[in-house]
């Protein structure tokens, strides 16, 4: 079977290895044969052309919180993207480049020292230094602080200030993850006399955040919107905001959502509602745009005690799903079948491996017939599934649907469990919000452009391992593919990891899709794709005229 859109990478100029620097592909479908919904993808709008006294960006939903350490979804960290910044930047084009560290030495694999930018002001005027860096790190450590990020510095044993600007981090085993990391929430830098004042209120409406992006947090009106102001005295030049202010407003409706970009209510906002992409893009009031992604729509097993326990049955569902369906209903057409757990997009850190260690990967089976004798021979048929779902995104709904009518096609009886959308995302933060269910539909992305970096996900124990599966080869192989700094070889052996995901399907792809941004008629510059929740993408945002 031939995927009906071709798949391209982008322009990649450097490697990651020892370096600073690292480069992703990213999906690029062309147009469907035969007409219908073709799209390009491109890491960036045309540029601005002039200044703004502000825009209105819209979000699907309120960000439950402004702290760095806390923030684990995309409203959060679309706003600190621009309010907080970390040691590293993830780039549009998905490179790595130097941010609030000028330079990192690796001595030994278990030795990192980082070099801080001088002269860098937080939002109150003060300058940043290392003592800043050692509280912010180690805040991320602390069990108090409850971050989901914790776990990421496990192989940390100590963080410690070595010189005025330098920061040493020593670590019980390599870690190459760790240090690309410092690219996303994990690397972000506050104030540790800020940290220390707003204490329990630090990130919230009523205690604020004092970070060094380009815009500083003007107000927190819950419920309604936020506001950030430019930020006259930041550091990186090429990145001075084009506008004075941005107001957030927060529509969860997706079709209200929709109207508020055709009216001009909102002048922009990312993760254009699906449902409503065709409506948008020839709406004339503005362009939706598609950019890089490195995240996919799959089917997370929750419970490995219940039928899915069974190889046989995981396998017979995912041959029993209709994804290019499924694409149709849940993401508008826009999207490609997912051949593993982490997307394509994710996969040119190497790019000259791209091609051979994912473009290779056989195309998902569809075939109900087998599906149906893999359940008789798990002797599971008429076996109950419970699949949660929740009105938070419409894709979920129509995927949870589509996998129901799967099931009911083979012998399983997928029951499916609506719950509101705050309890759909305590599923991933809290594991008693697990209980009693079997499989849970994510959209599962990557900080970095490492595909290392999903799969850390499976190894036993881990955070966002949510079914608790485990695998001895495959934590083996882990530890050998994140202790390799040489990316092409790192590449090859995270396909090794990539090859026991699909034999064994803890998770189940389905499908993915590019990132998404809609822009009204009066603004552009903006970056497309999911490198904006770290990268200050409001301040390239202008005028179109």
């Amino acid at each position: 079977m031939r995927m009906p859109r071709t798949i391209a990478l982008l322009t990649c100029t450097a490697a990651l290895a020892a370096t600073t620097a690292a480069c992703s592909g990213a999906t690029k479908p062309q147009a469907a044969a035969g007409g219908g919904a073709g799209y390009d993808v491109s890491p960036t709008s045309p540029p601005a052309k002039g200044t703004l006294d502000s825009f209105t960006w819209s979000l699907y939903a309120e960000p439950y919180t402004l702290d760095y350490a806390l923030a684990y979804d995309y409203p959060p960290n679309t706003v600190l993207a621009n309010v907080c910044e970390q040691l590293f930047r993830v780039t549009p084009d998905m490179k790595i480049e130097p941010g609030l560290a000028v330079k990192y030495e690796q001595p030994d694999p278990r030795t990192l020292i980082y070099t801080l930018r001088s002269g860098v002001k937080f939002h109150d005027g003060t300058t940043m230094t290392a003592d800043d860096v050692v509280a912010s790190l180690k805040r991320q450590m602390d069990p108090k602080t409850g971050s989901p990020w914790g776990s990421v510095f496990k192989t940390v044993d100590s963080i410690e200030k070595t010189g005025p600007l330098e920061v040493t981090l020593r670590l019980g085993k390599a870690d190459v993850l760790l240090h690309e990391l410092m690219a996303a929430s994990p690397g972000t830098i506050e104030s540790a006399a800020y940290l220390a004042k707003a204490g329990k209120d630090y990130g919230t409406p009523k205690g604020g955040v004092n970070c060094t992006g380009p815009f500083a947090l003007d107000s927190w009106d819950q419920g309604s919107g936020i506001t950030l102001k430019k930020h006259a005295a930041y550091w990186d030049t090429k990145l001075a905001p084009k506008s004075d202010s941005v107001k957030f407003t927060f529509i969860e409706d997706p079709a209200a959502r929709s109207n508020a970009f055709k009216s001009g209510t909102a002048d922009g906002g990312y993760m254009v509602p699906s449902s409503s992409l065709g409506q948008l893009r020839s709406s004339g009031k503005g362009t939706v745009l598609f950019g890089p992604n490195t995240g996919a729509s799959n089917l997370a097993v929750l419970d490995f005690h219940g039928p899915l326990g069974n190889l046989k049955v995981r396998q017979a569902l995912s041959m029993a799903l209709d994804r290019k369906n499924i694409i149709k209903a849940a993401a508008g057409g826009v999207g490609v079948p997912a051949k593993a757990p982490a997307a394509r997009g994710a996969w040119a850190l190497a790019p000259e491996k791209t091609p051979e260690l994912y473009d290779t990967l056989p195309e998902p089976v569809y075939d109900v017939d087998a599906a149906r004798k893999l359940v008789q021979d798990a002797g599971a048929n008429g076996r109950t599934i419970t699949l949660v779902t929740s009105t938070l995104a419409p894709e979920i709904s129509v995927v949870a649907n589509a996998v129901q009518a799967a099931g009911r096609q083979i012998g399983l009886d997928v029951k499916l469990k609506s719950v509101a959308p705050e309890a759909y995302s305590s599923i991933f933060v809290d594991p008693d919000a697990r209980a009693g269910l079997d499989l849970v539909i994510t959209s599962g992305y990557d900080n970095t452009p490492d595909p290392l970096e999903f799969y850390q996900y499976l190894r036993t124990g881990d955070f966002g391992n949510y079914g608790n599966w485990s695998n001895a080869e495959y934590d083996v192989a882990f530890d050998r593919a994140n202790s390799e700094p040489d990316a092409a070889k790192r590449a090859v052996r995270t396909a090794e990891l990539q090859k026991i995901a699909l034999r064994e399907l803890p998770i189940i792809p389905v499908y993915e899709a590019p990132y998404s941004v809609f822009l009204g008629k009066r603004i552009t510059g903006a970056p497309t794709g999911i490198a904006q929740l770290y990268y200050p993408w409001a301040a390239t945002i202008g005028a179109a005229k």
